[in-house]
């Protein structure tokens, strides 16, 4: 069973019994929970405390849809998301599934199942570390702070796009690892039409913004023909982490 503190859920469900139950639930196995009843709460939360490991979502929330409230979160970074509703409309549970989710639980549903559905997802995660605090060290000059969409280099704020974003978000989840560019382009523009060019475009963009020096980059490495590479560097080690999910989010 993962009963690892480190891994941070966040539900958002309008039914007040659900909600504290799979609180309650979730607790008991070890997560640290955050539960909302409505999309306002939740992304004042995720800019106070970051980034969930993993997010379930109700389609019917009070002020927005669960669709836009997980457009919301996908701007902010590549955070896995199994949407939890009675809507079972075919095209529905396929767009959520093409555009947002990982996964799409229809109620009511067994709660041993959803357990289940959402360790299989955690299980793609080696390590945790890369969303245990709001704001995340690099080294001793940047830090990401993901809720509030910016990096911190020495101290001075970087405001990121939200394809920047989630370009960081899958290279620092795989930081050690090379990602390649079909898979990058894959999660970062799904079903769109979208080449290796832009790609380079964009990720030309975000060195100049991370990187002190872009012509000799200590973050972000090219490995020629194949992709991406990040390196934590300085005092810190290099962790290994894995994609968690072949799901994708809208640019």
């Amino acid at each position: 069973m993962m009963t690892d503190e480190r891994r941070r859920l966040l539900i958002v469900d309008n039914d007040q019994n659900l909600l504290s139950s799979l609180k309650e639930k979730f607790e008991t196995d070890g997560y640290d929970v955050g539960a909302f009843l409505d999309a306002p709460d939740t992304l004042r939360y995720i800019q106070s405390f970051g980034l969930p490991h993993l997010a379930l979502i109700d389609l019917k929330l009070p002020t927005i849809h669960g669709f836009e409230l997980a457009e919301k979160i996908k701007n902010l970074g590549d955070v896995p998301i199994i949407f939890i509703t009675g809507e079972r409309d075919s095209e529905t549970v396929i767009d959520g599934l093409t555009r947002y989710a990982d996964d799409y639980v229809v109620k009511p549903f067994e709660l041993g199942e959803l357990v289940a559905r959402v360790r299989r997802v955690l299980s793609r995660i080696v390590d945790f570390d890369y969303a245990r605090s709001p704001l995340i060290p690099v080294d001793d000059r940047v830090a990401v702070d993901f809720g509030n969409s910016k990096l911190v280099i020495e101290n001075r704020p970087v405001l990121l796009t939200p394809t920047e974003a989630n370009l960081l978000h899958i290279l620092l989840r795989n930081a050690g690892r090379v990602v390649t560019s079909d898979m990058l382009i894959a999660r970062v523009w799904p079903g769109d039409e979208v080449y290796e060019d832009t790609l380079r475009v964009h990720m030309h963009r975000f060195r100049r913004k991370i990187e002190a020096d872009v012509r000799h980059p200590k973050y972000i490495q090219t490995e020629r023909g194949v992709g991406y590479r990040f390196m934590q560097v300085g005092s810190q080690s290099i962790r290994l982490m894995s994609v968690t999910s072949t799901r994708h989010r809208r640019s």
